[in-house]
């Protein structure tokens, strides 16, 4: 980390997109993982904290005020989905006094619907879809260790969490929706994305 900074002092506030709009930052990465000091290092290069880095630090007087000045705000989800309360367990005994103060809340710590599936059900939707012509314009559904994934050539697998008659939601994106349209013998024959207005059709292949 401190080699690829201190060459290029703008990585620290580099930001990727893991799908959907799931963004990440590098303080992003070390606050979820509860990596102390590679978000202090990331921070004396000018990467910005937010209440997910001080629910790690154990900085409860930052995350208190927080909530107070914008109540609510302790449900927000970080990236990939991870709580406020996750967060502040990954900070250890330094973060004690901030997760308490979560649990206190009983709100800091919402997680994703995810209904279970049927064996059925997998075999209905998982496949290849395709809407373009382009070698990447793919989408492959099939199961990962954690229940149903998909991905795209060139991607990270994102799992996908059920909402209920075959519509999902990816972690980090709980906007957007990932559904199956299913022909008269209960298969999948499309794949659709809806994200706002934007809606993306995918044919199984």
């Amino acid at each position: 980390m401190k080699e690829l900074v201190s060459a290029r002092p703008a990585l620290a506030r580099a930001s990727w997109d893991f799908g959907y709009g799931d963004w990440e930052t590098p303080i992003d990465a070390a606050s979820h993982v509860g990596n102390r000091p590679i978000a202090e290092f990331l921070m004396a290069q000018g990467a910005r904290p937010t209440i997910f880095t001080a629910a790690m630090m154990g900085n409860l007087s930052i995350v208190r005020d927080w909530v107070a000045a914008v109540p609510g705000v302790q449900r927000t989800r970080g990236p990939h989905g991870i709580t406020l309360l996750a967060h502040a367990r990954a900070g250890g005994p330094a973060a004690e006094g901030v997760l308490k103060y979560l649990e206190a809340l009983g709100d800091a710590d919402p997680r994703y619907t995810d209904l279970p599936l049927t064996e059925a059900d997998h075999a209905a939707i998982a496949g290849e879809y395709v809407f373009g012509a382009a070698p990447t314009e793919r989408f492959k559904v099939a199961k990962n260790t954690r229940g149903l994934g998909i991905q795209r050539p060139g991607h990270a697998d994102r799992n996908l969490f059920h909402q209920g008659s075959l519509v999902f939601n990816p972690p980090g994106a709980e906007a957007v929706r990932i559904k199956f349209e299913l022909g008269a013998d209960k298969q999948a024959n499309a794949l659709i994305v809806e994200d706002g207005a934007l809606t993306v059709r995918a044919r199984r292949v």
